[in-house]
């Protein structure tokens, strides 16, 4: 006999229930079509798994409440310092000339890595004193170098952080200090990108090559076009970004225009770049962005 707790719950029976319905060795025509991956796999099916990569992110990101991150760009190939140290001893070890300047020079660069720690602690610091539903995430590449420096600040600070991973030829494993719920994979590159900018509110850019300059521009793009609000986009390190671009030389030249020059700052310190953020959205301490 029906009972009350038949009031609630849906008529029909879910997805989830009747796809165990579907054997494996059931033929393809016969399969449903949300379990038939090598239906999903078509050519013709693009345009759905653009919608899935777009739509999963966003739909955990949701549940768990983040709405406002601050985006870190960098290379991949940066090492931390004591990586760097241990590189630059194995080198001298070797005796290579040549392998001692690319050691000496990772070691250099390893100065990148640890702003990009740090800045990843000060952003998880100030939002630990806000509520949770005004936090603020650092989110990354997923990737190592840069990415992993700032999901480490991250969580070496107590928060959660989250990491946009990318299927490549050469597999880029997420790096081990994106929070597990929110290490995200994409097969698109355009969605992921989509993904950096939806919750923006600053993007801080450490040296790095194609693909940091790829994010860069296209971000900028997004700005400049009025596609996206208005939001900090900060390069940590004068000496590399003097040298990489040459926004003054673009206005010079005409082809683009004169304020589009200060649409980023160049800091050297994760201080300066996280102070830049404060100042631009007048936070005071234990005040968070408000969306």
């Amino acid at each position: 006999m029906p009972d009350k707790s038949q009031l609630r719950g849906a008529n029909f029976p879910s997805a989830r229930e009747e796809m165990h319905n579907d054997k494996q060795d059931t033929p393809s025509a016969y399969r449903l079509a949300f379990t038939d991956q090598d239906f999903l796999l078509r050519e013709e099916l693009r345009g759905l798994r653009f919608h899935l990569e777009l739509q999963k992110p966003e739909m955990v990101l949701k549940e768990h409440g983040v709405e406002s991150t601050i985006v870190i760009f960098g290379s991949a190939r940066f090492l931390s310092p004591e990586d760097a140290d241990a590189a630059l001893k194995a080198a001298e070890t070797d005796g290579d000339p040549a392998k001692i300047r690319a050691a000496k020079r990772e070691q250099r660069n390893s100065h990148y890595y640890e702003q990009a720690q740090k800045i990843g602690e000060l952003i998880t610091q100030h939002s630990s004193n806000c509520d949770e539903t005004e936090q603020l995430y650092v989110m990354t590449g997923g990737g190592p170098g840069i990415m992993e420096a700032a999901n480490r600040g991250a969580m070496e600070a107590g928060g959660k952080s989250i990491g946009l991973n990318i299927v490549l030829p050469h597999e880029q494993a997420p790096n081990p200090y994106i929070s597990p719920e929110f290490c995200f994979r994409f097969h698109y590159f355009g969605i992921r990108k989509m993904h950096f900018m939806l919750r923006a509110k600053a993007l801080i850019v450490c040296p790095g090559g194609f693909g940091t300059l790829d994010e860069l521009f296209e971000a900028l793009t997004l700005i400049q076009t009025g596609k996206s609000k208005r939001v900090p986009v900060i390069l940590i390190g004068h000496e590399f970004w003097r040298k990489a671009i040459n926004l003054e030389f673009l206005r010079d030249e005409g082809v683009i225009s004169p304020e589009d020059v200060n649409m980023i700052s160049i800091v050297d310190t994760a201080e300066q770049a996280w102070q830049h953020i404060v100042d631009f959205y007048q936070l005071s301490p234990g005040q968070c962005i408000r969306c």
